[in-house]
């Protein structure tokens, strides 16, 4: 009977040593993992009160906790949806006790609050991983992720709220933990804006050319309604003379007979507005002026004929560079060339933009988020239109814009579209070989 009450008493110290030190963990941190980067999150302190389990038998802890919060879309759009990393950067306590805590017990789990242009709290969760924990040692890092929908525009704030570790170690257990004076101060801000409603603005002709001063009808749809519109003639990108304004009807659609005397016309616009606004206008619709030849002449015509749009890269593998185990850190490589070929010789531009899965194998997986680029675009020579090399940051399961030409009275031209790549790979991700999948839209 001693021998069994001495074994008793002893797994019930066991038993009260693990839940204390597990309740000082929540204080502080349990697993590391990588946040999405960004130029904005800045590491916040705030005061924390976690209540233990009742089997530990010891009072509720208060402490200073540490946190930053990261987001994988620092300017969103309405209707878009951000991934949100909240980490537990600096414990508030270490292990108190002289027993260590095995590898994996831990699963946390919080909330993100939301405030400025859009309220609320968004729910995190991280993954069942932690290193093991030394008796009296400090206690590492964890990372919890999840999502929201912007339904607003403006800046919106994210502040660290309360959160909860679940123990699975001998028992099932919870110790949540709260913040003392919410909100916590702010960590991350983001700017939301509005959806900018695609320009579906059509105009047509009756006729492709004519002689000097016939009139050509002008139909157009899908402007503003009852929103006055400038109808001219174009020579190239310059307005000619041949200028008229109009009013569209209730469903956004007129119909001008504009008059065309200048021989140099080459097309007819439609506009909105005091001036030519690629998002507000519509054309060039071709049009020529026929003059007549004068006797014993031969006229003699080209046409240059609109290609498309379209895209080439010069691989479908990329490798990286190995990271070691224990060490993590950046794989690097680089993105396989693009080619872009705009021949439309419209006044569109285009956009090239990506997004990567998940880096998945045997070990486990690598998030979306810790995939980053450093873009760059050049433009052959003689190209109308300039490129633009997307922002350097993170690419993510939401996507980001590798390179994109601006709209203009006429764009095209052959471009060459490169990027660095940089997986932030954490220090112990288990060793194998991870893949994901990087898709490139060009619209």
């Amino acid at each position: 009977m001693a021998l069994t009450r001495s074994r008793a008493a002893a797994r019930r110290r066991r038993w009260t040593a693990v839940l204390g030190a597990t309740a000082l963990a929540v204080a502080g941190g349990a697993l590391a993992a990588p946040a999405g980067a960004t130029t904005t999150s800045q590491p916040v302190e705030f005061q924390t009160r976690c209540v233990p389990p009742p089997i530990a038998g010891i009072p509720p802890i208060t402490g200073t906790t540490t946190a930053e919060i990261t987001v994988d879309k620092a300017s969103p759009k309405v209707g878009e949806t951000v991934t949100v990393t909240y980490t537990i950067t600096k414990p508030a306590a270490s292990n108190p006790v002289d027993l260590a805590l095995p590898a994996d017990i831990m699963t946390p789990s919080g909330k993100v609050v939301l405030g400025g242009a859009q309220s609320g709290a968004v729910a995190v969760n991280g993954p069942k991983k932690n290193a093991p924990v030394p008796p009296k040692g400090s206690f590492p890092a964890f990372s919890m992720t999840g999502t929201f929908t912007v339904t607003q525009a403006g800046s919106i704030t994210l502040s660290p709220g309360d959160y909860n570790i679940h123990t699975s170690y001998l028992m099932e257990l919870d110790t949540p933990c709260t913040v003392l004076n919410p909100p916590a101060p702010v960590s991350e801000t983001v700017v939301a804006s509005p959806v900018t409603s695609p320009n579906t603005r059509a105009l047509a002709l009756d006729t492709a050319s004519g002689d000097p001063g016939v009139r050509v009808t002008v139909n157009g749809s899908k402007f503003t309604p009852l929103t006055e519109v400038t109808v001219v003639g174009r020579a190239g990108a310059a307005e000619t003379a041949d200028k008229m304004t109009v009013t569209t009807d209730s469903e956004g659609s007129f119909a001008a007979r504009l008059k065309v005397n200048d021989a140099a016309t080459t097309g007819i616009v439609a506009y909105e507005g005091a001036a030519w606004d690629p998002e507000k206008g519509a054309g060039p619709a071709a049009y020529k002026v026929v003059v007549p030849a004068p006797p014993n002449s031969q006229t003699i015509t080209a046409a240059v004929t609109a290609g498309e749009l379209s895209m080439t890269q010069a691989g479908d593998a990329v490798e990286l560079s190995s990271v070691d185990f224990g060490q993590g850190g950046a794989a690097t490589g680089a993105l396989k060339t693009v080619t872009v070929k705009d021949f439309r010789g419209g006044p569109a531009g285009w956009s090239l933009t990506g997004k990567v899965t998940d880096f998945t194998g045997t070990g486990g997986s690598i998030g979306a988020g810790n995939l980053s680029w450093t873009p760059a675009c050049t433009a052959k020579a003689g190209s109308p239109s300039a490129c633009a090399a997307g922002s350097s940051g993170p690419v993510g399961g939401g996507g980001a814009t590798l390179a994109s030409t601006p709209n203009g009275a006429l764009t095209g031209g052959e471009f060459t579209i490169d990027a660095g790549l940089s997986l932030d790979v954490p220090a112990f991700t288990a060793p194998g070989s991870y893949a994901g999948v990087l898709t490139l839209t060009l619209s």
